[in-house]
């Protein structure tokens, strides 16, 4: 049996057709939700990329493997799936982006060289890496990444110094003028790429490339594609397949833009919020954003059939997943950020092979399901053993075979908003810049330290326009979501170097051998069955 997981960057849950978007048809990921199940409550346990990665790389908690922020590495010996699934004899691969940066003042502290197996592995957070490409500029990580894109251009005759600007991230004119993408206004130009040397395909034939190499050992390919994320620039026909009159409506009331919370407030005023507000740069974004989704779906439909000719199907779990979502515009807000559902839910699209879950093929759950439960998911799915102490989620595997497990009362997802602009404009101290999401379904409470917290009803306002945090009528909700919260706070998340059956077999022998403490005689010492000192006599 083997995995292939398959991650999009900043993919929106409800800009796919089998959850219900009737703006966009995306029929090659409808086919996949209609042979295993879909997942309509799925989050993550942070809105950005590189937080809500570690969570997916561990199975744990942001709070738990400390990588808060973009940018910030993973800690060595951090436990991550690679390990897990090596110990069951599982290749554990990558083909495509992570967002991982490396502890090197942790290897070097540690003596552990960088290049050797295990500094590579260490590095690149537990995976054998086929080829790693993030999607980003070359001349902010000169060396680090891209080279494989780049080489790929080059050989199919493009040229210039910086190939991922000059061709994936320009766009050309009607009248053949080089522009930008980071521009938002040259979103609906085409990129200078064509369509068949794009990230998304490129990345699609080195999956399929991956797949075909394969032997008898069981393996795990995580194939983590680049788009839908900024720059929002797509190649020909995907950049003008769409207009404004496909957009759905945006999701915003104006007393949001009145709110009298601080944090609120402020994050509506940086940049990228203020152009997303502006209706004339989301109507020529989001069509483009939803190009690069019809590219990805079309090339999935390539990824499929090969499945599908080779007899894959029937011996590969396939999971489709997104790292976060993408406010567009939404709550008057531009990127990710914050855990309204456009940005903190994702969709999670669950094909399991094995006859076991004949029954749930093409059906849908609303379990609370968090990020971290495919970790456990994978391992399960591989015969290996549970680790509870290790990975906090929970494997999926029982509700994909039509069980109804004791399942969780509430997702968290985590925030570290410290590099943010409204953290100095509200003199927030950077320990201080944090923020916690508790939801349980229905409610949805945001732990903001220093400020008081975000509430909001999604079963009376689905679109969680009405923020009820400073209400008083809602006191009793935010005691409750609180007690929640002080719940998860108080649960191990560090206790990792003893399992749980190592606990209950100390507990059970009680103190080691030769420690005898708070015994009073001999005789309660021999009655306990305890080995005492010969060389005394009492």
């Amino acid at each position: 049996m083997n995995v292939l997981w398959i991650m999009v960057d900043q993919l929106r849950w409800d800009y796919l057709s089998c959850y219900g978007a009737v703006h966009i048809d995306t029929p090659n990921l409808d086919w996949l939700a209609a042979q295993g199940m879909r997942f309509n409550k799925a989050y993550v346990q942070s809105p950005i990329c590189g937080p809500s990665r570690m969570s997916y790389y561990t199975g744990r908690y942001v709070r738990s493997h400390g990588s808060t922020l973009n940018g910030t590495p993973l800690r060595v010996g951090e436990p991550t799936l690679g390990e897990h699934l090596r110990d069951v004899g599982v290749k554990y691969s990558l083909v495509g982006k992570t967002h991982m940066a490396a502890d090197l003042a942790g290897m070097k502290r540690l003596g552990i060289d960088p290049d050797s197996r295990i500094g590579t592995l260490v590095r690149e957070c537990g995976f054998e890496v086929v080829l790693r490409d993030d999607g980003e500029n070359p001349t902010a990580h000169p060396g680090r990444r891209g080279e494989d894109y780049e080489a790929y251009l080059r050989s199919h005759g493009m040229e210039g110094d910086n190939l991922w600007e000059e061709w994936a991230n320009t766009g050309i004119t009607p009248d053949g003028e080089l522009v930008s993408g980071w521009v938002l206004e040259n979103a609906a130009y085409p990129a200078r790429v064509p369509k068949e040397h794009s990230e998304t395909a490129w990345l699609t034939t080195r999956g399929i490339d991956y797949i075909k190499a394969q032997g008898d050992q069981p393996w795990l390919c995580h194939l983590s594609y680049i788009k839908p994320h900024w720059p929002y620039m797509a190649p020909a026909p995907y950049n003008d397949m769409y207009g404004a009159d496909d957009l759905p409506p945006v999701n915003r009331s104006p007393s949001e833009k009145s709110t009298d919370h601080p944090l609120l407030r402020d994050w509506l005023k940086m940049r990228v919020c203020r152009h997303f507000s502006r209706d004339e740069i989301r109507d020529k974004v989001a069509p483009v954003y939803m190009g690069l989704i019809k590219e990805l779906d079309d090339q999935l439909g390539r990824l499929f059939d090969f499945l599908r000719e080779s007899g894959r199907m029937d011996d590969t779990m396939i999971v489709f997943c997104s790292d976060h979502g993408d406010n567009m515009g939404d709550h008057w807000m531009g990127e990710k950020d914050l855990f309204y559902d456009c940005s903190a839910r994702v969709p999670l699209l669950v094909y399991d092979p094995r006859p076991a879950a004949d029954a749930t093929r093409g059906t849908a759950s609303d379990a609370l399901v968090e990020a971290i439960d495919l970790a456990p998911t994978f391992v399960e799915f591989f015969g290996g053993a549970a680790k509870p102490h290790i990975l906090e989620g929970r494997s999926l595997c029982p509700i994909l075979h039509g069980e109804t497990p004791d399942w969780r009362g509430f997702c968290v997802s985590e925030y570290d908003y410290a590099t943010r602009p409204p953290r100095r404009a509200n003199d927030i101290d950077q320990a201080d810049a944090r923020m916690v999401m508790i939801f349980d379904g229905r409610w949805k409470y945001v732990h903001v330290e220093k400020m008081r917290p975000l509430l909001y009803d999604l079963e009376a306002d689905p679109n969680e326009l009405n923020e009820l945090g400073a209400d008083p009528q809602y006191s009793d909700q935010i005691a409750r979501m609180q007690a929640m919260h002080f719940d998860w706070s108080r649960r191990h998340h560090t206790r990792l170097t003893r399992d749980c059956d190592a606990i209950e077999k100390a507990t059970d022998r009680g103190a080691p051998p030769g420690v005898l403490i708070g015994y009073a005689t001999k005789d309660e010492v021999e009655r306990d069955g305890r080995i005492f000192p010969a060389h005394v006599t009492r």
